[in-house]
């Protein structure tokens, strides 16, 4: 069986993947969805005024206000229907992982299975709803108080506006979260992961294209985009190195019998990750900061002291963001891997099938064995997440690129894309290991009809 499925993976091509009906389905399916999403993005809410807020996006393209933009794959520039994009969402989760560790309701929730995981959705999207509606009325409080030359970003102020602003931004969120669901379950990948991997790659194109042209004028030397091209590879070919990275603890099955028959004597590998929760960590921690820094820029007009406080002090290349945004890294690191691997049920598994680890008592030791080694490569993890994240915003933050390209739009990027190449790969290793089961019977047919 293990020859067979090496040559089923070895013979994955174009040709397979012609044949496979409902991979090539749901990829159309999830292009169109995306194509939706970036066409969302140039539709602007009621009442603004496009010339006044260009120019203070401009302003504050290499802010903070950027780096949402980039989430929202421009529609923040724009101020479209999906200018919050899918942060509320993102947020609603990060409460909702919280609460789950220490409300008893949502722990009963998590054990009840399937029934319990939809009751857990459907308490994200309340909150989902409620989120963006508190941001979307700060965004128009915020809106109202912008003027730059071209005169007020808002042609009518009042309450109307801010009805229209906030219903119109909770509905484009709404509609993304559920077009994201629809995405994963009809589609190919995760839907919210491919939302925001969207958003980001829709503004490369024009971000390079400002880097070259600045290239051609003579504001950036030659050999300085070079080495920033140079470190954007590099990155890409650390981040593949450490996600298909696995520490592999072996287990040993031991020999049963049955009878006349004996069963087992098998080893296997219990494979760990190195960055076993992936790019959650990096998001949650982002959607975080975005939120005060965002508020803040939209409120630079303004003589409070809270706006100035945060924009000093939690601006890009600031020593308190930089700390605040490694420990967020490293909390969620550990936090979400404690909630997705538990390694007494893992030890419980083992002991139950009757599997060990050479040199550990099954049961507890065990435990504590997985939670020794989980532990330390969590740690690395966490400092690698770390490190790609801030590393490209220090370099950012100094050398004062007319762009935003962080470590955390490339990590979600590159993670995101290795998970939607795997879930394809997958879908063509299925496909054909039908194809081949069905030959395997017809053959089977034959044989007994020609005997």
């Amino acid at each position: 069986m293990a020859a067979a499925a090496e040559k089923l993976a070895s013979n994955m091509n174009f040709g397979a993947f012609g044949k496979a009906t409902e991979l090539r389905n749901r990829l159309l399916f999830t292009l169109g969805a995306l194509i939706v999403f970036r066409l969302g993005t140039f539709l602007p809410i009621p009442g603004i005024n496009p010339m006044a807020l260009q120019q203070f996006f401009q302003q504050q393209a290499s802010g903070i206000l950027g780096v949402f933009d980039t989430f929202s794959g421009g529609a923040l520039r724009r101020m479209g229907i999906f200018a919050l994009g899918v942060m509320p969402y993102i947020s609603s989760s990060i409460i909702m992982t919280l609460m789950q560790a220490s409300i008893p309701h949502l722990k009963a929730l998590k054990e009840q299975g399937s029934k319990g995981a939809r009751k857990r959705i459907q308490y994200s999207r309340y909150l989902t709803v409620l989120i963006a509606a508190l941001q979307g009325y700060g965004v128009s409080i915020g809106l109202e108080s912008m003027q730059t030359a071209y005169g007020n970003i808002v042609i009518e102020p009042g309450i109307f506006f801010k009805i229209t602003t906030v219903i119109t931004l909770v509905g484009g969120t709404i509609f993304l979260m559920w077009l994201g669901e629809q995405i994963t379950s009809r589609g190919v990948g995760n839907g919210i992961s491919l939302i925001i991997t969207a958003g980001i790659i829709a503004n490369l194109p024009g971000a390079i294209v400002n880097m070259l042209d600045l290239g051609r004028k003579g504001d950036l030397s030659a050999a300085f985009i070079l080495t920033i091209l140079i470190l954007i590879l590099a990155l890409i070919v650390f981040i593949v190195f450490i996600e298909k990275a696995q520490r592999r603890l072996m287990v040993q099955y031991p020999k049963r019998q049955v009878g006349n028959k004996i069963y087992g004597g098998q080893s296997s590998h219990l494979p760990l990750r190195i960055n076993t929760p992936g790019v959650i960590p990096v998001i949650f921690a982002s959607s975080i900061l975005l939120l005060p820094n965002t508020m803040s820029g939209f409120g630079a007009g303004s003589s409070s002291e809270i706006f100035l406080f945060i924009s000093s002090s939690l601006g890009r290349g600031q020593p308190l963001y930089f700390t605040l945004y490694a420990g967020m890294i490293i909390f969620f690191a550990f936090f979400y891997t404690g909630i997705v691997f538990n390694p007494d049920e893992q030890a419980e598994n083992l002991r139950k099938y009757g599997g060990f680890i050479p040199g550990i008592r099954p049961g507890e030791n065990t435990s504590k064995y997985i939670d020794y080694v989980l532990t330390r490569l969590t740690t690395v993890g966490a400092l690698y997440l770390a490190s790609v994240a801030l590393l490209p915003e220090y370099l950012l933050a100094t050398t004062r690129l007319p762009f935003y390209l962080g470590g955390t739009s490339l990590l979600i990027v590159v993670v995101v894309m290795i998970d939607f190449i795997n879930q394809v790969q997958s879908h063509l290793f299925q496909h054909q290991y039908e194809g081949l089961l069905k030959k395997t019977k017809l053959k089977g047919r034959v044989k007994i009809g020609g005997a």
